[in-house]
């Protein structure tokens, strides 16, 4: 299974400010929810990306190992402070194997859809249970599926529309199928990023989970532990392996 990196350097040099619009209350919360489940003080993170919650993990008492595709963004995450800290290995998280095992593994900020098959989905979770000790747990962030667009059948949804971010989701509902489109406006012209995604839902994941032997323990809105329910806009989920 090979990946297509949609993150080369260019891309990755403004990673950080073009998609890091959490608070640093924000940052905290996930940081503190991911600290409470690594029960052995490790913890693995699929596309690790630029490093923005594994480093302060890490700083926080953890010992972290990071899985990411792309050259740029790993380059990115070892020039930041602290980046030395992480054992990063370069690769694609749905077959990637590093040694150890780990009381935690997490994938955040929507990153399990940029794979873009079932099959590459469904790796990722048996990847993630191979790479677990006997009760750890994976954790994964994501976006739900465009009900409202499926509904309708609505082809375009805009996410961002500011004077400096537009963005424009594009569904494809036969195959399950998105791509985000992107245009940032600065100082220095204009970049564009397209995006291709595969939507999931909580459902399939957790199909996807019992069948890499994981069973779901906690599902909830956001990082402060909100209820799961028909107002949620994404979902954090944490499947125990057994």
């Amino acid at each position: 299974m090979s990946l297509p990196n949609h993150f080369p350097a260019e891309i990755a040099r403004h990673y950080d400010r073009d998609h890091c619009n959490q608070s640093a209350a924000e940052m905290e919360r996930i940081v503190a929810f991911l600290r409470e489940l690594a029960f052995d003080d490790t913890a693995l993170e699929f596309a690790a990306g630029t490093g923005r919650i594994s480093i302060p993990l890490a700083q926080a008492g953890i010992k972290v190992s990071g899985i990411e595709l792309s050259s740029a963004m790993c380059a990115q995450l070892q020039s930041k402070p602290g980046g030395d800290a992480i054992t990063l290995v370069q690769g694609d998280m749905a077959t990637k194997r590093i040694e150890g095992e780990f009381s935690l593994v997490f994938l955040v900020f929507n990153t399990l859809s940029n794979l873009t098959s079932f099959e590459a989905q469904s790796a990722c979770f048996t990847n993630a249970a191979k790479h677990l000790a006997k009760g750890g747990h994976f954790v994964v962030e994501n976006g739900l599926p465009p009900y409202a667009n499926i509904n309708t059948r609505e082809r375009l949804r805009a996410f961002a529309c500011t004077e400096e971010h537009w963005g424009i989701d594009e569904y494809d509902f036969e195959n399950q199928q998105g791509i985000s489109h992107h245009l940032w406006l600065d100082a220095n012209g204009v970049r564009r990023m397209a995006l291709p995604f595969r939507y999931i839902s909580p459902e399939e994941c957790d199909r996807m989970a019992a069948a890499a032997g994981m069973t779901l323990t906690a599902r909830y809105a956001d990082w402060t532990r909100a209820a799961y329910d028909a107002e949620a806009e994404k979902h954090i989920s944490v499947w125990r392996k057994e």
